[in-house]
């Protein structure tokens, strides 16, 4: 048995579809990834999955259960953070996590395990209201409190969104520790660098899904040419390649251009090019692909 149990799942609102036919399996233990943009449909599928929406067409399980006719049930054996605060502003840290602890008939001892390496980083704000809190310390924040009654399976929609860089990362490796309680986490993020830390994703847009595989195994099934390109006038270059005859899509990807083309061309026929059109400083490579360069290539 899996732990979520997707089949072809369709929401719209009103005119505005927002998934469409999803099917999706999720085993036992695994670290899942929800990976597109917003408005994709990410939101939507969490708030079926975790009872809060009723799917227009199609069925879902979590851990078994069905979530429309035992929604009661998967409740008490999830963990669910959604991507806005949602926790008592006006309470302490140590207030929001004893309601939460309260309301599960459980106990902040019973399951401190699974939550001592987070909480010890947020203890010493332990009596701050918890509005008070930055964006990285409310995310631990709530996090415990998703975590204190020991979910079979946990749902984290857009976790790290509004945090900085350094927060990410902790998080991200907050949930690699967290597997070894045989916690299966699902974490939905429109950063698509995140995709390398999960151990199976699955792309979404426009409510659909484009692919679903490992990060590595995504990537490699990029066959097309792909270049870095850079010169001193980078926008200018980014113009000008787009009106190449030899351009499939390019795009801007840091401090280089993301070149596909059609078929395969010397990198100096790209200078070439460049030279053409009075570029200078100009550098062209090969270059591995990215998830995004995935996920752009699907959407196209």
């Amino acid at each position: 048995m899996g732990a979520v149990q997707i089949d072809h799942i369709s929401k719209s609102y009103k005119e505005q579809v927002a998934l469409q036919n999803i099917n999706l399996h999720i085993p036992e233990g695994e670290l899942f990834g929800l990976i597109g943009p917003d408005g994709a449909g990410k939101s939507t599928l969490f708030q079926i999955l975790t009872t809060l929406l009723i799917p227009d067409e199609g069925t879902a399980t979590v851990a078994g259960l069905d979530t429309v006719k035992d929604y009661r049930k998967i409740r008490r054996i999830i963990g669910y953070m959604p991507g806005k605060f949602s926790l008592y502003q006006d309470l302490s840290v140590e207030e929001n996590l004893q309601f939460f602890a309260t309301i599960f008939q459980t106990s902040i001892e019973e399951n401190y395990h699974l939550i001592e390496d987070i909480y010890v980083q947020i203890e010493p704000f332990r009596k701050r209201r918890a509005g008070k809190l930055s964006g990285g310390m409310k995310q631990k924040l709530a996090l415990c409190c998703a975590l204190i009654h020991k979910p079979v399976v946990l749902f984290l929609d857009e976790p790290t969104t509004g945090v900085d860089a350094v927060s990410r990362a902790e998080f991200w490796d907050m949930l690699d520790r967290l597997k070894a309680h045989g916690i299966t986490i699902i974490v939905s993020t429109p950063y698509m660098d995140e995709a390398s830390r999960c151990e199976r994703i699955a792309l979404i847009q426009e409510g659909r899904i484009l692919g679903i595989d490992s990060p590595q195994a995504i990537v490699e099934g990029y066959q097309e040419p792909l270049y870095a390109v850079r010169a001193a006038a980078f926008y200018q270059s980014l113009q000008d390649l787009r009106q190449a005859p030899f351009t499939k899509r390019v795009e801007p990807f840091g401090e280089y251009l993301h070149l596909t083309t059609s078929g395969y061309f010397p990198e100096k026929a790209i200078v070439d090019f460049l030279e053409s059109r009075s570029h200078s400083e100009i550098e062209v490579k090969r270059t591995e692909a990215t998830i995004e360069d995935v996920f752009l290539s699907l959407t196209n």
